[in-house]
């Protein structure tokens, strides 16, 4: 959705390494934003995302205008299964219908034979991936890891709203992951213990913590009895920003498509 930054560029560095050419599409989604959220003040920089783009190789850019995805009359709408309910899906009612008839529309648009989609958003990657999937669509969809700044915070265009104060508060996010990882590589594998240790590590001044989540990272099922792979993800808000990010444990992110 534009306000490229480095987790944006590994996507790009990607699709140019690994494909004879690479198309970068630009669009702030109106559908995928509720009717209060930060549709408005979402971060937009057409012209540096443009030179990123043109800097990192690739071919050319897909930037429609709002009334180009959704004329007059537009009435279709992708309704996402199960894997969409819960989460980010239950948070955020309608988000993503939204995400799934944009990337039905571009991936009608643009004809790719791959589309990468990073890990940071796990949700929405597994929800594209079992759409196309499910629709035939004929994409394969490639999930690319989770890019952080050196203080281990996932980049997110949203990081622009912490103020100095919010960005130290928000690295116990990543530090509670990072826990939960260090018991799974000790043995632990009781998702409520895990979400215990994860809700305990983010009960610092700053954070509003809306959820923690162990769960099949398949289907998104909450787990709960120990299992062999899990998705450990959480959502909060921090000052003006709502934050996301997860770890993968027991499972690598090619094994999901």
């Amino acid at each position: 959705m534009g306000a490229l930054h480095k987790g944006h560029a590994s996507l790009i560095e990607r699709a140019v390494r690994e494909n004879d050419l690479a198309v970068v599409s630009i669009f702030v989604n109106p559908t995928q934003f509720g009717p209060h959220e930060d549709f408005a003040a979402y971060p937009r920089d057409e012209s540096a995302d443009l030179s990123i783009c043109e800097r990192l190789g690739a071919a050319m850019v897909f930037a429609p205008t709002a009334d180009e995805m959704y004329p007059a009359g537009d009435a279709t709408r992708v309704q996402p299964g199960p894997i969409a309910a819960r989460l980010e899906g239950a948070a955020r009612p309608g988000h993503f219908a939204g995400v799934a008839t944009v990337v039905t529309k571009l991936f009608a648009i643009v004809r790719p034979d791959v589309a990468y989609f990073g890990q940071k958003d796990f949700q929405q990657l597994r929800v594209v991936q079992t759409m196309s999937r499910d629709l035939r669509l004929g994409v394969r969809v490639a999930g690319c890891p989770i890019v952080r700044d050196a203080d281990g915070l996932a980049m997110s265009s949203r990081n622009r709203y912490l103020s100095a104060d919010d960005r130290r508060a928000a690295l116990a996010l990543s530090r509670a992951l990072l826990g939960a990882s260090e018991d799974w590589s000790r043995g632990e594998r009781d998702p409520a213990k895990l979400r215990d240790r994860v809700r305990r590590d983010t009960a610092v001044p700053g954070i509003a913590l809306e959820y923690v989540s162990v769960a099949d990272p398949l289907t998104l099922d909450e787990l709960e009895r120990p299992a062999e792979r899990a998705v450990v993800s959480l959502a909060a808000r921090v000052g003006q920003a709502r934050l996301i990010d997860n770890v993968l444990l027991g499972i690598g992110l090619e094994e999901l498509a």
